[in-house]
């Protein structure tokens, strides 16, 4: 894990790490409300490679309402972001009738067709209109 994080700019406190997650979901091209966190201690993000880190305080549970999707945030969420996506995505989980499959995998289409897609370890595909992933959702 160390080895990921070498040469990596890290942001510490709720604040700027808000700030600093806002802005890596912006300039990759994703919804701004992805990752509706709270209690941020530390964004870390390696340019070089695309590898990413949040870490909060404690595990966070959102409802997206506009999709109807329970989805559950770990203390650490970890991957390699990219334009317009997010793979090997590690500390997301969506709820699915009583299942909590990970979410590993989730991308923007390009050209933009208003869908974003979601991929479970399982091999399961889900697609949803990006804006209900807007920030404030």
């Amino acid at each position: 894990m160390a080895a990921e994080k070498e040469g990596a700019v890290v942001t510490k406190g709720h604040d700027e790490g808000t700030k600093a997650a806002a802005a890596l979901l912006e300039e990759f091209g994703l919804p701004l409300g992805l990752l509706p966190l709270e209690d941020v201690t530390e964004v870390g993000f390696v340019r070089d490679t695309g590898y990413f880190w949040l870490a909060q305080r404690k595990k966070v549970e959102h409802r997206f309402h506009k999709i109807g999707k329970q989805v559950s945030y770990d203390v650490e969420i970890a991957g390699y972001v990219q334009p317009r996506g997010i793979k090997k995505l590690k500390g997301v989980k969506a709820k699915e009738l009583m299942l909590w499959p990970p979410i590993n995998e989730m991308a923007v289409d390009d050209p933009p067709t208003g869908n974003i897609h979601f991929k479970s370890l399982a091999g399961v595909t889900k697609t949803f209109p990006v804006d209900a992933f807007a920030a404030g959702q």
